[in-house]
């Protein structure tokens, strides 16, 4: 397949329209113009951000074959409906295919019969679909779901190793690698095991979703998570019955799966559970009863979820971290698929970090793991838990996390952390860095000897043979946050854990010790980025009261920056239309308020509203401006 075999005039948006779409994506184009002239793509988007189009247009405009390797059979089965709906001969290649089915659509692909053909991994091992690749006219091989290729990545699957082997079958066609996994090293390995060239154009795109309220709750017990989940729910669905829209809760275990789905059912909702230990067709028809509505919550592992895409999912619930922040956000972003408003909740607990670890160093099928995956492993769950510390907004930490800094808001206005701040004002950040050097000083001081646990009596001065022993308890330490609580200083250490400034090792009797980090932290000569537990954001009486954000006093606007905040606000309207997103990517009311209410005048005093960012003043600032000077 060569360039010169494209349309001389390819119309992107007539194929566009055929395919039943009224505007491109923010992204879209730019990825479908890179793979169609380029010819490489490796395209980083988060599930439900429009990966299929990339793929399925080119497929409709270019002759021959596409190939499309998928994992996910409900997803084939989806998109293959809703191609031949609109015209497009489609087909798909599975296991759960019946043989001579199987046989049926081969020989149609002999035929040239189909512009997309999905293929689930598996059939790459058959030296019969081989051989008919190579004799197709392919002018694009689609890959997603591409971290599955990754040993490194969070859902490896031994059957895409296969895929370099079909690619190197299929010299002339495009390639677009899809995934929703970002991380620096799962992408390096993707390329490689591919054979793409290092220099393949990667984009990074689609994960800003502030229409989820996003938000983590330490729980103490059963009874507590009990409140937690009654709590979400209510709010995203009202009651049972109410017809508000559907909830995914996910839990640890299957016996947890089953435990919360029987509560839920006594509390009258309309639930199923879903796990892998239950038999195929009880899976099957909780998923299609998921799908069509006629039950409210399904309460699930982690097995499901993979190829579903209703809209009005209003709550995902997570009873446990995940193992990464891959997993949590394609998890949580099944919620609010339709635009509008979400919440996801996450659940942890002081043992999260503990057992982890003894999940990861647990021996499968006898054999103990290989240290460096364990340790790889251990990282990526680290990264979640930081992000569950919080300290700054939710979104915006995803965002980074994941290299999408264009999307960034510099704060969302709906995640936990944004309200806290909102509501309460930012933390002293002098108390801060004494209460993590002081922390810092106990790990210093129990280095390589002793656990947390023994951390935590030492800072309160709590009497303890260990320290007793050693002597620890006659040093300057010993007690230095008496006045805490112990729940208080153990949720510290735990933070500076997940800061990467304490570690501890592993095995049955872990001990703590300092980081480089965390010794340049103690010292002075590291920056203190964190957000201490709530009992430190109580000030004691006649303490300096904290600073109201403009959000505070927007309701006290006068005519005039009221009259203002209403043009901005048709402004946000017209620039939402012009690039084909919601209304609230653009700005909050809150940064509207902001704006209405001290009307900066340069771009540069735009970078100090609430929810502004670099990206946002080059992509939205002359037009705040012309409002502001009513030009």
């Amino acid at each position: 397949m060569t360039d010169a075999v494209l349309p001389a005039a390819l119309d992107l948006d007539q194929a566009l329209t055929r395919l039943g779409y009224a505007a491109f994506r923010p992204g879209q184009r730019e990825a479908i113009e890179t793979l169609l002239t380029g010819r490489k793509l490796l395209l980083v988007a988060p599930t439900g951000g429009g990966k299929s189009l990339i793929y399925q247009l080119p497929a409709t405009v270019l002759p021959g074959t596409t190939l499309v390797v998928s994992p996910l059979v409900s997803l084939m089965l989806d998109q293959v409906a809703a191609l031949e709906a609109r015209g497009v001969a489609a087909t798909f290649l599975a296991a759960t295919l019946p043989a001579d089915e199987i046989k049926r659509r081969m020989a149609g692909l002999a035929r040239r019969e189909y512009q997309i053909a999905y293929i689930a991994p598996e059939r790459l091992a058959f030296p019969g679909f081989r051989g008919l690749a190579r004799e197709l006219d392919c002018p694009l091989v689609a890959i997603d779901e591409a971290h599955c290729i990754s040993e490194w990545g969070h859902d490896f699957r031994p059957d895409y190793l296969q895929i370099g082997e079909l690619l190197q079958d299929l010299a002339g066609a495009r390639v677009l690698a899809c995934t929703a996994t970002a991380t620096p090293i799962v992408r390096d390995e993707i390329l490689a095991r591919l054979g793409l060239p290092a220099e393949t154009p990667q984009m990074v795109r689609g994960f800003a979703r502030p229409n989820l309220g996003l938000r983590v709750h330490e729980v103490t017990g059963r009874d507590d998570e009990a409140r937690v989940v009654d709590a979400a729910l209510a709010e995203a669905l009202g009651a049972p019955g109410a017809g508000r829209g559907t909830a995914i809760i996910y839990a640890p275990t299957r016996k947890e799966t089953e435990q919360e789905c029987a509560r839920l059912a006594r509390k009258q909702w309309r639930v199923a559970a879903y796990h892998a230990g239950l038999e195929g067709g009880v899976r099957d028809r909780a998923s299609s009863a998921f799908r069509d509505g006629s039950v409210e919550l399904v309460v699930a592992t982690n097995a499901f979820g993979m190829g579903i895409d209703r809209p009005d999912v209003r709550a995902v619930i997570h009873l446990a971290p995940p193992g990464s922040i891959e997993s949590y956000y394609q998890e949580v972003g099944r919620a609010g698929r339709d635009g509008e408003p979400a919440i996801g909740v996450l659940c942890t607990s002081p043992q999260d970090l503990g057992q982890r670890r003894m999940l990861l160093e647990m021996p499968v099928e006898g054999q103990a793991p290989d240290p460096a995956r364990v340790e790889h492993r251990w990282s990526l769950f680290l990264e979640l838990m930081r992000w569950a510390e919080g300290g700054s907004c939710r979104h915006d930490a995803i965002l980074r996390y994941f290299g999408d800094e264009a999307e960034t808001l510099a704060g969302c206005g709906r995640c936990d952390v944004c309200t806290t701040l909102g509501d309460a004002g930012e933390q002293d950040q002098e108390e801060v860095a004494t209460a993590v050097r002081k922390a810092l000083s106990a790990v210093a001081r129990v280095h390589g000897r002793f656990g947390m646990v023994a951390a935590v009596k030492l800072l309160l001065g709590q009497p303890d043979p260990r320290l007793e022993r050693s002597g620890l308890d006659r040093t300057r330490t010993f007690g230095v946050l008496k006045e805490r609580k112990e729940a208080w200083v153990t949720a510290l250490l735990r933070r500076c854990v997940t800061a990467g400034w304490v570690d501890f090792t592993g095995g049955d009797r872990p001990v703590v010790y300092l980081t480089s980090a965390g010794k340049l932290v103690l010292f002075g000569t590291g920056p203190v980025r964190l957000v201490l537990p709530a009992e430190a954001t109580a000030r004691p009486a006649g303490a300096r009261a904290p600073r109201k954000r403009a959000a505070a006093a927007a309701a006290s606007l006068t005519p005039e920056a009221q009259a203002l905040f209403e043009r901005l606000r048709a402004k946000r309207l017209e620039l939402a239309r012009a690039d084909g997103v919601p209304p609230y990517v653009v700005a909050s009311d809150r940064t509207l308020h902001e704006l209405a209410e001290l009307r900066p005048t340069t771009l540069a005093a735009l970078e100090g509203i609430y929810g502004i960012g670099p990206a946002k003043v080059a992509r939205y600032g002359e037009a705040w401006l012309a409002v502001l000077r009513r030009e």
